[in-house]
């Protein structure tokens, strides 16, 4: 799902690079691209050039299945920037393809009272410009 509504919050863009391209722009496709080495095949977040498990620098980006599970969780009720009213969750989600892997990102699409450590989620993106932020939102709710 990709939201691209002008009622959207304020969002600090990333700075696009090379390395991290197929990340920023993957939800284009709706896909959440992350690279993977392809000796191994460890998934690699974030983006290294070489994979941290057998050292290989065959790594390349992957569709994930965009699924997860909230690790751990907090709430901002500090309005750091104006447009991005609080509260708001930022969580850390353990990717289901590799639990290990785990993502920074906010719970969207319920409210903050109802998020909890081991609620299932899955992928949405919300589309600024030519980059579409991955959030994830109760898989329930999708």
């Amino acid at each position: 799902m990709t939201t691209t509504d002008s009622n959207k919050p304020f969002r600090v863009l990333p700075r696009v690079t090379d390395a991290n391209r197929h990340y920023w722009t993957g939800g284009a496709d709706g896909e959440l691209r992350v690279l993977r080495c392809q000796q191994c095949r460890y998934w690699i977040h974030p983006p290294t050039s070489v994979c941290p498990q057998c050292l290989s620098k065959e790594v390349a980006p992957e569709a994930t299945t965009g699924t997860g599970t909230v690790a751990s969780y907090t709430i901002n009720h500090q309005p750091w920037y104006p447009g991005l009213d609080p509260p708001y969750v930022i969580a850390m989600v353990e990717l289901d393809d590799q639990p290990e892997t785990r993502i920074t990102t906010n719970i969207v699409g319920c409210a903050v009272d109802d998020v909890r450590i081991g609620m299932d989620v899955q992928v949405v993106f919300e589309q600024y410009d030519d980059v579409w932020l991955p959030f994830f939102a109760p898989a329930n709710a999708t």
